[in-house]
């Protein structure tokens, strides 16, 4: 029983740090909304594996950490980005013009 145990909390934690590694991971799109009032834009996510491609996926909603400046991105600029969270939550903490 307590074998068990031990392979399920190990397991468990591994999961975490997998996810949280990959959550790490530069992430690339391009930008089809900015809201500098809210401090929010709109990113449509590149896909993986394909060079070039912006076109398919829906743009994803992020919140831009305080101090992140907005002001020389635009529309259309394809950008790389670190973001933290999950879901509707989801906050970019770094993002570089291509």
């Amino acid at each position: 029983m307590k074998i068990a145990q031990i392979i399920v909390a190990a397991s468990l934690s591994l999961a975490f740090t997998g996810s949280a590694s990959l959550a790490q991971q530069p992430l690339a799109g391009t930008v089809v909304k900015i809201d500098r009032i809210n401090g929010t834009l709109g990113i449509r996510p590149t896909q993986n594996g394909t060079t070039g491609a912006n076109t398919g996926g829906a743009a994803e909603e992020f919140k831009a950490q305080g101090g992140l400046s907005l002001d020389n991105l635009h529309a259309g600029d394809r950008v790389t980005f670190s973001a933290t969270g999950a879901g509707g939550a989801r906050t970019i903490t770094k993002i570089d013009k291509q």
